[in-house]
Formats: structure tokens, C-alpha cells, sequence
């Protein structure tokens, strides 16, 4: 017998009833067909989560649940994702007093304290009268919808299931003012989306734990547990999703199963680096993957995870230093602050002083060249050190060959960039992100930022479709050196030999030849 859509559903309904979700079946719920809301569930859900708040509150709350202001799909979609991770300012009366409260939606510390339905045969009446295959709703909220393709028959497939998806946007817009996952299946090929995302920025979920150990293709169960287990799906809610303001268009973007995990573990290490020595790790994911918006979600969960640290993003040029900066502004309100370049080395002082905690700086290697000084001593900062692989960033000194005002080659002491770092934030914690392999050779990284944290190298990167493959082709070039000059080199060394380490000296002629 073929295995039909019917019975497919049904499989995600029993496999979402193991993970501790209860079911509901559409057509047996008493309630009305013309709102998206399991309005018993809701209304249930914000009593429970908020004891102390009156029946006017809640009324209110309600209220601004149903009625978003005039706009697009995605702003009505942005202030809800905001409502769902932050909860709802509401102002009230009480014993003659105006009163302001936070009601929340979802509560976020104790899993069990929240409701969640895996739903089927959910009819809605809008523009159509439409029926998604299945919604999960956490309290009373329809926060992930599911379209399913039959795996037995050929005509049909996942993208079809995109296809339908982007149908029901127009027929039931309002379902999707309360979306925050969109996921497409057809038992072999399970991604999930957002409702601003093209069908090729669909992603599977390849893991359960984190490890990148039998990727190639995403397991039906792996997909579905990997996301939807009740503390993992909190977790993405809160802290995974974010929109990207991109002038006129904004673009809602959900963490790839990489990033979530990565993170994870950089969380878990900055915080153990913050009560030992400091070296947070090392991030490396390849070139195309993410590592930007990577960096955005990790410094949204330090705010949590650390009790609102300060942090301070290096890098080594002012085009970098830009683009970085410009991503993180457009996702300022997920990050619930205002990022800031330092202009100057001065600046960047001014703007450590005069703060206790919180704060996204932005600033240039070069700034911290300018003084050995120290600009603060503070514990409570956290370094964000851009492709952290570079060779600026030594600990130890050098030996560098340099022209003088005459033209001459002289050999001079350089102190490595991170020892300056160091210095001038001496009891920061440090952690390094990369979308370049270190080579093992390259101890400066490790001394600095500590052992890599998690490893997306291009090899899996390709394979799951986040970046294009690269192909190099080898050339051989030949050089010709001037005798002249090297016994010039030669000659500076032996008398830098006089007053430097002997090991810094052989290290130096290694690296200049």
C-alpha cells in the first residue's frame, strides 16, 4: 500500500505526541473558525504565566493580540516575534494607581509551565477557508506551520509543499502574523523556513547534539527532534530568530542547525573563560556560512548568559570593521541595543568609562596600537576578535625587516597586536571568530584565544548547501633573490642576536623566509 499524505501526517502527529506535545484534531475543538488563536489555550496560558496581573491587563493584552496596526505581513510579523520574546508592556489601575507590567507570553524558564499542541485538520476562514496540514501552537499561539507531501507519490514534492505555503500567505495571512517557523516535508526532505525566506534558504536540520557526524542527509526524526523537542524549540524562539533590517525590505532569519549549536558551545566556553583565564576559544566556520549573523546571535545570548556584559568587536581593517558593524545595526532591535564605532582610541576609552555593563563597541586592531595604557579593567567585557586567524595577532615579539629614511634595510622589535590587546584590556575574556583554518603551526590563535570552540568547515558547508564550492589551481612561481640584500639581512640579525631572545630571532627568519 502506498504511504499516503494521510498517513504521513499522522506519523508526525505520533512522533510530536512522544516528544510530549498533546494533540488536537481541528474538527472536534469548539471555537471560532475565523481567528488563528486557540483563544482557550491563550487566554489560559496568560493568567497561568502571569498570576499578578488583573483582568484588565490580560483583556488588554488580548486586545493588542488581535488587533496589529495597519502594514505589511512581515512589520505585523516583527512586532509579534518581539511580543513572543520580550512579552507585552501593558499599563493598568490599581488601588487608584497607573501601573506598568510586562506580560509575557511563553515562559521561557520553566518548560513545563507552557502548553504545547501539535494540531491537525486546523480549518481558518480569511480570504479562503484553508487547512495547513499541521500547527504546533505554544500557549494558544500557532507559532510553527507544516506542510506535507505524500513520500510515495512522484508528481509531488517538498518544493511543492513551498509552493502551498506561499499560497496560504495570501488565502490566511493571518496565520502567519503569529508564525515563527515554516517547515516543508515529504518524509525524505525536511527543511525548515521563515515567511520572508526563497524556498533555496529552506534548511535541514542534520543533527540532534551538534555533532556533524552523518550529515549528508537530514533523517526524518533528527529533523524534527533536532528542532522540536519542547526546550530546544523554546530555546530558538527566544534567542535563534531575529529580522535583518535591510532599508525597505526586512528579513526574518532563522539559525541553521550549525549556528545554533556553535553558539551554544561559545556561550558555554565564554563562561567558563570569564572565571579562569580569559581565552573564550576559537570559532571557525568557513567563508559563506553565517559567521556574521553567528556573531549577532552569540552576542545577544552573552547579554542572558553573562548578566549584560560589555562587548567589544575587533577587527583589522575599517572595511571590515563596517560591514560588521552594519549587520549588527540592522539587527539592533534583536540585540535590543544600539551598537556604536569608536572613532578614535580616545573615543573607545570614553566609551568603556562611562559605563558599568551592556554595550556593542565597535573598533579597529590599530586603536589599541596607539597607547600601552590600560582602558579598562574591568571583568565584565568580552572581546569579539574578527578573523581572529591573522598574524597581527601575536603574543610574543618579532623580528622585522624595515627600510629607514635612508633606504636602508634595519631590523627592528615588534610587539604582536594581542599582547597590546592584552594589555590595555588585562582582565577582558577573549574568543576569536574565523572563517579560516588555523594552520597547526599557527600557535599565536591558541595562545590568545584558547582551543576551537566548534569547526563548519567548507567541506560541510558545501554539502549543506550553505556556501558554493571553491577550486584552486596551483602555479609555480619562481624567485630570484639578490645576494647583496641577504648578506645585508644576515648582518642586522647578528647584531639584533645581541640584545633579543634567540628563539624570537629564528622565528622571524622562518616567517621572512
Amino acid at each position: 500500500m502506498p504511504y499516503t499524505e494521510e498517513k504521513y501526517e499522522n506519523a508526525i502527529i505520533q512522533l510530536f505526541e512522544e516528544m510530549g506535545y498533546t494533540h488536537a484534531y481541528g474538527p472536534a475543538i469548539d471555537r471560532d473558525y475565523k481567528t488563528p488563536l486557540y483563544m482557550d489555550e491563550l487566554t489560559a496560558a496568560l493568567y497561568r504565566l502571569n498570576p499578578t496581573l488583573p483582568d484588565d491587563a490580560i483583556s488588554d493584552v488580548l486586545f493588542k493580540l488581535q488587533n496589529f496596526e495597519n502594514g505589511e505581513l512581515v512589520q505585523k510579523n516583527a512586532v509579534f516575534m518581539d511580543y513572543l520574546q520580550n512579552g507585552i508592556e501593558v499599563r493598568y489601575t490599581d488601588k487608584g494607581e497607573e501601573r506598568s507590567a510586562i506580560c509575557y507570553l511563553v515562559d521561557y524558564a520553566s518548560t513545563d509551565n507552557n502548553s504545547f499542541i501539535v494540531a491537525n485538520q486546523w480549518t481558518f476562514i480569511e480570504n479562503d477557508e484553508k487547512r495547513p496540514d499541521v500547527l504546533l501552537f505554544i500557549n494558544g499561539l500557532p507559532v510553527v506551520l507544516m506542510e506535507l507531501k505524500s513520500p510515495s507519490r512522484e508528481e509531488t514534492d517538498a518544493s511543492e509543499a513551498y509552493t502551498q505555503i506561499r499560497n496560504y500567505m495570501h488565502s490566511i495571512p493571518s496565520m502567519f502574523i503569529y508564525n515563527a517557523i515554516c517547515v516543508m516535508s515529504d518524509l525524505s526532505e525536511n527543511r525548515a523556513g521563515t515567511i520572508t525566506s526563497g524556498e533555496d534558504r529552506y534548511m535541514e536540520w542534520k543533527t540532534k547534539d551538534g555533532s556533524y557526524e552523518n550529515t549528508q542527509f537530514a533523517q526524518f526524526d533528527t529533523f524534527f527532534e533536532g528542532i522540536f523537542t519542547k526546550d530546544r524549540l523554546l530555546d530558538i524562539l527566544k534567542n535563534f530568530i531575529l529580522f535583518s533590517n535591510e532599508g525597505l525590505q526586512s528579513y526574518k532569519i532563522l539559525a541553521g542547525y550549525h549556528q545554533y549549536f556553535a553558539v551554544r558551545k561559545a556561550i558555554e566556553s565564554t563562561k567558563k573563560a570569564t572565571v579562569t583565564d580569559g581565552k573564550g576559544g576559537v570559532f571557525w566556520h568557513t567563508q559563506g556560512s553565517g559567521k556574521s549573523l553567528s556573531m549577532v546571535f552569540y552576542a545577544h545570548l552573552l547579554q542572558s548568559a553573562l548578566e549584560s556584559p560589555t562587548i567589544v568587536v575587533i577587527t583589522d581593517r575599517n572595511d571590515l570593521d563596517d560591514q560588521l558593524y552594519s549587520q549588527f545595526a540592522k539587527c539592533k532591535a534583536f540585540l535590543r541595543q544600539e551598537p556604536v564605532q569608536a572613532e578614535s582610541r580616545e573615543h573607545l576609552k570614553t566609551l568603556l568609562d562611562g559605563r558599568k555593563a551592556n554595550g556593542i563597541i565597535f573598533t579597529t586592531m590599530q586603536k589599541f596600537e596607539e597607547s600601552g595604557e590600560p582602558l579598562s579593567e574591568r571583568r565584565n567585557i568580552i572581546v569579539m576578535a574578527d578573523e581572529a586567524h591573522r598574524g597581527q595577532y601575536g603574543l610574543t615579539e618579532k623580528i622585522k625587516m624595515t627600510k629607514n629614511e635612508d633606504g636602508e634595510l634595519v631590523a627592528r622589535k615588534v610587539i604582536g597586536t594581542a599582547r597590546v590587546i592584552r594589555d590595555t584590556l588585562p582582565n577582558a575574556t577573549y574568543i576569536g571568530f574565523t572563517g579560516t583554518p588555523i594552520s597547526r603551526e599557527d600557535r599565536n590563535t591558541r595562545e590568545v584565544f584558547g582551543d576551537y570552540i566548534d569547526i563548519y568547515d567548507m567541506t560541510q558547508a558545501v554539502e549543506d548547501g550553505a556556501t558554493r564550492p571553491v577550486y584552486y589551481e596551483s602555479r609555480v612561481m619562481k624567485l630570484k633573490l639578490d645576494e647583496s640584500t641577504l648578506k645585508l639581512i644576515d648582518t642586522e640579525y647578528e647584531i639584533m642576536a645581541q640584545n633579543a631572545d634567540a628563539d624570537v630571532i629564528e622565528k622571524s627568519k622562518r616567517e621572512l623566509g
